[in-house]
């Protein structure tokens, strides 16, 4: 039997295969289609302080090879999840990890530490991509300075896993990365989504209410691929790799590339089942290659 589990820092994964905020609800949405224990991790949805509507409609829009996004973070906010998602998820046998989002410092620091006390959720994925009100709308991850300040806070309060999710709408994203390792974060997860637009040419309008969104799916493979790479090269901690993996292959590459893990995000929008299939992929290909364990590959591309 091929040993598929990893390790990523404190967290253990039966499998290298989680998926990604925002397109996998809370998880037990998919469990009609597939064994949701059998997946790595689920990271679920975008969870701030407080309840957040979202952006006004149309918020999502088909771009070549991938999809614009601009949900702009709805949900019910913390206490929400706390009393009526967590119940629902904490007996799943997997790691559920709560993407955490805020507007501010504080928003961050004082809902990370209302997740302390969820025993069955072993970690976070604190998500430095959105806009920092206090800065005028600049993201947190834009920024090395603003990045290692709210990881450095977080840090000071959170007390398990802390994951976090990097921008990739910067000049140099490994630099990023550097100063949010060095501010305690025990893994980093790259990349989001890329600043992008539609427009509607017969009526001469964007297409999203927003005007602009977030690219994922394909067409931003290439981009994250280097980026994972990049930032393997350059940390210690481990590293998750998102963006654009439609199956096995994909999930391969970026293992090849340096990642510990990936998250599987628009591709679960195309097919349900699409983490079983990229899961069962690996492991045809661990023994294929004649490999005994999925760690084998991590960071093996040959030069």
């Amino acid at each position: 039997m091929v040993n598929l589990k990893v390790n990523i820092g404190n967290l253990q994964l039966k499998n290298p295969v989680m998926t990604a905020s925002g397109t996998f609800g809370y998880g037990t949405e998919y469990s009609d289609f597939i064994d949701i224990s059998r997946i790595g991790g689920i990271i679920v949805k975008g969870t701030t302080l407080r309840e957040r509507q979202g952006n006004p409609y149309p918020r999502m829009a088909e771009t070549p090879s991938g999809m614009l996004n601009a949900v702009g973070l709805q949900n019910k906010g913390i206490e929400y999840f706390i009393n009526h998602i967590y119940p629902t998820v904490k007996s799943i046998d997997t790691n559920i990890l709560v993407n955490l989002s805020g507007s501010t410092l504080e928003e961050y620091v004082i809902a990370a530490e209302m997740l302390n006390q969820l025993d069955k959720i072993p970690g976070i994925e604190l998500n430095i991509s959105c806009p920092n009100v206090k800065e005028g709308g600049m993201a947190f991850g834009t920024s090395c300075l603003s990045a290692a300040q709210i990881v450095r806070e977080v840090r000071m309060v959170y007390k398990n896993h802390l994951m976090v999710k990097l921008s990739p709408n910067v000049t140099d994203i490994s630099e990023i990365a550097l100063a949010v390792e060095a501010e305690g974060a025990d893994s980093v997860s790259l990349i989001n989504t890329l600043f992008g637009m539609a427009i509607n040419a017969e009526k001469r309008k964007p297409i999203l209410s927003t005007i602009t969104g977030g690219l994922s799916g394909p067409a931003i493979k290439p981009i994250a691929l280097r980026m994972v790479w990049q930032v393997a090269q350059s940390v210690n901690i481990p590293v998750i790799g998102l963006g654009g993996i439609m199956n096995a292959a994909d999930a391969i590459e970026f293992m090849l590339a340096g990642a510990s893990a990936i998250q599987i995000g628009t591709a679960n929008f195309i097919d349900p089942t699409v983490t079983i299939k990229i899961i069962d992929g690996i492991e045809e290909y661990i023994n294929r290659h004649g490999f005994k364990s999925v760690s084998e590959i991590i960071g093996a591309l040959e030069k």
